[in-house]
């Protein structure tokens, strides 16, 4: 690493950095063991017919829709937004995963149940990650950060076979951040009065950004579904798999905005140099 970068930074701010790296580009060491069974089931995700996986992709979709729509309607009419802790967060979303296991997802029922569970679960983890947000330093009521909370799932979304977790933080960013730009634009533009209207229509910016994070995220969501086929042990893999989620993707969000709070502090270049600099030891 270059020592003018080494001197322009903090050594505590070097740290902060460093750390965020590692939780951004090693994913742990549970999440590996997620993305490892969810591909090597009998049933895995390469077994998951095509109608299905369509469908999955779909409440995917439906469910970051939802997310888009509830934090539009509330923080733009300035309402409070109370905080409570992660740990809340985890207890909620660990609960809705075992609801939603209990009769297996891939059973009729159990399907129905897994997509309102998936709702429900992605509602509260995005909660969890505007919370995070606002403990940065981020403005909750400015759309521009609502949008940065929902790229932490294509950040954090890529599984073991996924291409996508070669690719660098910051190449993802500038991927997702040309596309949310011209979605904010879009709504700054329009205004959010008719926002089902902007979400029905599919070549919208904001419908495209939405798009682009649920194809990464529904990586980990159908590895997910695999692991929750079976009834009664889908209770507990669903629970277990969404205190896995959440923490994977607290983690993601906690580095994401650590590094925006910096680029803040000491600009978006040098922040970046210095992350693309540090070197990790890849782990398998």
């Amino acid at each position: 690493m270059s020592s003018n970068l080494l001197h322009a930074i903090s050594e505590e701010d070097l740290k902060s950095i460093k750390k965020a790296k590692i939780d951004m580009e090693n994913i742990g060491f549970v999440m590996k063991g997620l993305n490892k069974i969810g591909s090597t089931l009998e049933t895995g995700i390469n077994k998951i017919p095509a109608k299905q996986q369509q469908w999955l992709q779909k409440q995917v979709n439906k469910s970051l829709t939802l997310v888009v729509k509830s934090n539009l309607a509330t923080m733009q009419k300035g309402k409070a937004f109370k905080k409570p802790s992660n740990k809340t967060y985890k207890a909620l979303v660990t609960t809705t995963g075992v609801a939603s296991g209990l009769f297996g997802s891939a059973t009729g029922f159990g399907t129905a149940i897994f997509a309102s569970e998936l709702a429900v679960s992605t509602k509260f983890m995005m909660r969890s990650i505007l919370d995070i947000a606002r403990s940065h330093g981020e403005d909750l009521q400015d759309f521009d950060t609502q949008l940065a909370c929902m790229q932490v799932f294509a950040l954090g979304g890529a599984s073991k076979d996924d291409d996508g977790l070669e690719t660098s933080y910051y190449t993802m960013r500038m991927t997702l951040g040309s596309v949310a730009k011209t979605a904010s634009n879009y709504v700054a533009k329009n205004g959010v009065q008719g926002l089902n209207k902007i979400l029905a229509e599919s070549t919208n910016p904001l419908v495209k950004l939405i798009a682009v994070i649920a194809a990464r995220y529904s990586v980990q969501v159908s590895e997910k579904f695999v692991a929750q086929a079976i009834p009664i042990m889908g209770a507990v893999g669903g629970g277990t798999i969404n205190l896995v989620f959440i923490n994977h993707f607290q983690n993601i969000a906690k580095a994401h905005f650590t590094i925006r709070k910096l680029e803040r502090k000491y600009g978006n270049d040098l922040v970046m140099s210095t992350y693309n600099n540090i070197k990790l030891h890849r782990t398998n």
